[in-house]
This record gives structure tokens, C-alpha cells and sequence, in this order.
């Protein structure tokens, strides 16, 4: 049988990048919420066509990468059906970041639970803390999305309604190491990134703008973790390629 391969970097070093990870997340946070509960979306902002809402597309082109099949997506514990299109405009562009959100938190719930139930082998503790960390941004970062739907009379996206996540399921429980996880981790947290690069230079509302900007460096900061747990040094890069963000059409409401 071969063996998983071992973590790339020390307890101590991952333990470390936590730290500063939630210390990025908890400085930056609190504006954000700010900006949120001041935000009221304009009519411009509400009837923004479908080009607009190309801004903040979410997976789907991480499934076009041939050689990275197993981190094209990741698990929702719950299914949706299509609801007709109760989004649009920059409304669309907001529920798409809240079901991206609600995508990362499922992902490492499903990852928690399969190192809890013992098919992931030994998951070092540090691994787990990180887990849990960027999940619980994650969380923070879908609330503030969904209250912006709120906001505005919409329902809040409280699952992954979009058109990868069956396959992302069985994606998951494909999954038999911590590098499994974190390969399929990696491939979310690095379209996510990407994705807020891009809705920065879309999205119509300046508080959109913010809002994704300000999420970004953190997002990019779980991706290089995962990296660094990998032994994949994540080479700097002047300007994020935005080229995994997808059009909005695997939103399935």
C-alpha cells in the first residue's frame, strides 16, 4: 500500500500562518460589516444586466483544467433546484458569492468530518485548527453577502446552489489523506481568490467593490497555506490571473 505523503511543512510553521491568517482576517473584517450594514443597492444596481453578473462567476472553470481534476470543486451538504432566477444584476453577482462562501464552509465541514470518522489518516493538529479557521471565515463572509440579499428582499443563498456540487461531492469522498483535502482545498480557495479579483473591476456598487476587495487578500492567503502544506512555494504574482472565474450560470436560483 503506498503511504500518503507527509505534511511539507512543520506543525509550528502551519500553527504560525494561522495565526497571521486570522489576524489579516479579524483586522480587516470588522469594515467590512460596516460597509454592509450602511448598504442600500440602487436601481442601477438592481437592474444590472447579465454582463455585470459575468463579474463574479465561481468554479466552473476550474473544471476545464485537466491536470488538476481533483480540485475542480468541493462539497455542499445540501442540494438545490433551479428557483426561476430570483437574482439579477449585482443582486446575482452578491448570491454567487454567498453560495461560493457556503461552498468553502461545506467543503472543510465535509473535510473535518472525514478526518472525525477516520479516512484521512493522522491529520496533524495544526491542519485541523487551520481547517477550522478558514472555515469559520468563510462563514463570516457569507453572512455579509446574504445580508446584502436581505437587505434588498431577496432570500439569503443558505446552501451551494450551484450546477458542480454533485460532482463535488463524490469529489470529497474520493478523498483518503490531508493532501487529498488540501489539493481539493487549494483548487476552491484559488478560483475564490480569483473570483473577487475579478468582481472588483465588475461589480457596479462601491461597496461590492470594497467588500470583495477586502475578502480577497484573504482568500489568497488560504490558498497559500495550502500551498506551503503542499511544498508548493506560491510564487508571488504582481496581478492575480482571473482566469478560473466562470460566468454565473451554474447558480442554480
Amino acid at each position: 500500500m503506498t503511504r500518503p505523503e507527509p505534511m511539507q511543512i512543520s506543525e509550528a510553521q502551519l500553527k504560525s500562518m494561522t495565526r497571521d491568517l486570522d489576524d489579516l482576517h479579524e483586522s480587516t473584517f470588522p469594515e467590512v460589516r460596516r460597509t454592509i450594514a450602511d448598504f442600500t443597492p440602487s436601481r442601477r444596481s438592481l437592474l444590472l444586466g447579465a454582463g455585470g453578473a459575468v463579474a463574479l462567476g465561481v468554479l466552473a472553470a476550474c473544471g476545464d483544467d485537466k491536470d488538476n481534476d481533483a480540485t475542480t470543486a468541493a462539497p455542499s451538504a445540501m442540494t438545490s433546484s433551479a428557483a426561476g432566477g430570483a437574482y439579477t444584476g449585482d443582486l446575482k453577482i452578491v448570491a454567487l458569492a454567498a453560495a461560493l462562501e457556503n461552498l468553502a464552509v461545506t467543503a472543510y465541514d465535509g473535510a473535518l468530518k472525514r478526518a472525525t470518522d477516520g479516512k484521512l489518516g493522522t491529520v496533524p493538529p495544526a491542519v485541523a485548527t487551520f481547517v477550522q479557521t478558514a472555515r469559520k471565515q468563510h462563514a463570516d463572509h457569507a453572512a455579509v453577502w446574504n445580508s446584502v440579499l436581505t437587505k434588498a428582499g431577496k432570500p439569503a443563498i443558505t446552501d451551494a446552489p450551484l450546477t458542480i456540487t454533485a460532482d463535488a461531492v463524490a469529489a470529497l469522498d474520493k478523498t483518503a489523506s490531508v493532501p487529498d483535502v488540501v489539493k481539493l482545498a487549494l483548487g476552491l480557495e484559488d478560483a475564490a481568490a480569483q473570483t473577487y479579483t475579478f468582481a472588483t473591476a465588475n461589480v457596479s456598487d462601491a461597496g461590492g467593490i470594497m467588500t470583495a476587495a477586502t475578502i480577497q487578500p484573504v482568500e489568497a492567503m488560504h490558498a497559500a497555506i495550502l500551498n506551503f502544506v503542499l511544498g508548493q512555494y506560491p510564487v508571488p504574482v504582481s496581478f492575480i490571473p482571473v482566469d478560473k472565474a466562470a460566468k454565473p450560470d451554474i447558480l442554480t436560483k
